[in-house]
């Protein structure tokens, strides 16, 4: 495979991507376009899936010119999504009968009452949340007239982007992998397979469902490029496999729209017993599927972006870093951004943002710092749950994401956490994860552990905190969090 590349979609929350990869995982072109959320009500967020799918088919074009090559040249791709954002289509037209409900809206609450967290979380490592792609599939299926008689009949089908996007790019192949599928809160973790039971508590039509398969393997081929499409994995797990996190106790989190960390804790799954959902971390061909540990943050670079768009504090989100450092605390004000209510490790889908501690001192520039504050301090609330639940205490955090470029918040999240913090050189780790998995499944690369000899540092942040100081901080926050619930309680 002398000159050949992979290219990877990785299709995000707030963006998409196509990049072309070298075999030493260098970028060799890189094709992006944003696409916009709609916040039709309250709580909903939506996107416009049969425009996600027009964006990725012009970025694939746009990646391969930029590049300088032709199809032939490429030896596979490999898609990564995010989750648990959920679209129904109809089989026949391929047109979405809704907007697609993005993993952050949180309309389905009510559907949540009566749901039994012990039998969800013994099939799927997952707690009763808004977050998952079932409620929101049991929701449009409820709600739109007429839907649920062709979902029994197989004419409308269900699936997370990693779905919609390989059935666009094959001309109608219906299948996931096993990370999206574990997000649905449909898929058992003893069987990698659809739960009967799950599926009858959501009533959820098995027709409508995709085949799972790995997420390193040939699915199919891209129509009108020749080229194998060989490898599905969910955005974070993606990320988790670009930074090369193949062994137990190896960790990453990725700051982008929101944060996630995920450690791996090799072939046996960990329950959870402090508020982290246990889930798929990759399944590579028929090798046994490694499972993770995972802490989810639901905001964190969209708190940037509404000090930008919705306050104006700020005109771009780099400037955020800037405003910042002007000072050198928060002023006494901190920032909880349960816009979408609190993920790992409260999980109270009720809970609303909340500010507190402010007084006449407090600036924008305060206010600036609390944004970056709440993302270090959520980071640290996951990170305390994840070693209770490992046993093992975090020595390095591997970090990438867009958010990275903010050396200040990685010097924060290192003095919160009291540990180091590293940055890869190449910072589209999730992109990349994608690559390294559709190359594993054609032979491009051979070994996972080959793959280490691409990863180089690029930046790293030693914390300097005065203990005495973290613990105050930590405590202030805590009561910060309290506050919010207090505050969001009948």
């Amino acid at each position: 495979m002398t000159d050949r590349y992979i290219l990877a979609i990785d299709q995000g929350t707030t963006s998409s991507r196509c990049i072309v990869f070298d075999r030493r995982a260098t970028v060799v072109a890189l094709a992006r376009a944003e696409h916009p959320q709609s916040y039709p009500q309250p709580g909903w967020v939506e996107h416009d899936a049969a425009r996600v799918w027009r964006d990725v088919r012009k970025l694939i074009t746009r990646a391969l010119r930029d590049a300088g090559l032709t199809a032939d040249k490429i030896a596979a791709i490999g898609i990564a999504n995010q989750r648990e954002t959920t679209v129904v289509w109809e089989r026949a037209t391929g047109r979405p009968v809704a907007p697609a409900i993005v993993w952050q809206d949180t309309r389905t609450a009510p559907l949540l009452d009566g749901l039994d967290p012990d039998v969800l979380r013994e099939r799927t490592g997952l707690p009763p949340a808004t977050y998952f792609s079932a409620t929101k599939a049991r929701w449009l299926l409820d709600s739109i007239p007429g839907l649920r008689s062709k979902a029994d009949r197989g004419e409308v089908l269900f699936g997370t982007m990693d779905s919609w996007l390989i059935w666009n790019l094959t001309g109608g192949l219906h299948v996931t992998d096993v990370t999206n599928a574990s997000r649905t809160q449909l898929m058992n973790l003893a069987t990698l397979d659809w739960d009967p039971v799950l599926l009858d508590i959501f009533a959820i039509p098995r027709a409508m469902l995709p085949e799972i398969r790995s997420s390193a393997e040939v699915y199919g081929t891209a129509d009108g490029l020749g080229v194998p499409i060989a490898a599905a994995i969910g955005d974070q797990q993606a990320a988790l496999f670009g930074q090369t996190c193949f062994e137990p106790g190896d960790a990453k989190c990725t700051y982008g729209t929101g944060g996630f960390l995920l450690l791996n804790t090799g072939t046996t799954p960990v329950r959870s017993a402090h508020g982290l959902i246990t889930t798929v971390g990759y399944r590579i061909g028929s090798q046994p599927p490694v499972f993770a540990l995972e802490g989810s943050i639901a905001i964190a670079g969209s708190l940037v972006q509404w000090m930008r768009d919705g306050l104006g504090l700020i005109g771009t989100a780099a400037e955020i870093e800037t405003l910042a450092a002007t000072v050198t605390d928060n002023g006494g004000c901190y920032i909880v951004p349960a816009f979408s209510g609190l993920f790992a490790p409260h999980w109270r889908s009720d809970t609303r943002g909340v500010i507190v501690g402010l007084t006449s001192y407090v600036t924008k520039a305060h206010l600036a710092r609390a944004v970056l504050e709440a993302t270090a301090w959520q980071t640290r609330d996951v990170v305390d749950a994840m070693n209770a639940d490992s046993g093992l205490a975090l020595t390095t955090l591997n970090v990438d994401g867009g958010m990275t470029a903010d050396n200040l918040l990685m010097q924060i999240v290192a003095d919160v956490l009291d540990v180091p913090v590293a940055r890869p050189m190449v910072a589209e780790t999730v992109s990349l994860g994608a690559a390294y998995a559709a190359g594993l499944a054609v032979g491009y690369w051979s070994d996972p552990r080959d793959l280490r000899a691409n990863r180089h540092r690029a930046g790293r942040w030693l914390p300097t905190m005065d203990p005495a100081k973290r613990a105050t901080e930590h405590a202030t926050w805590r009561r910060a969090i309290a506050a919010a619930v207090l505050f969001s309680s009948p």
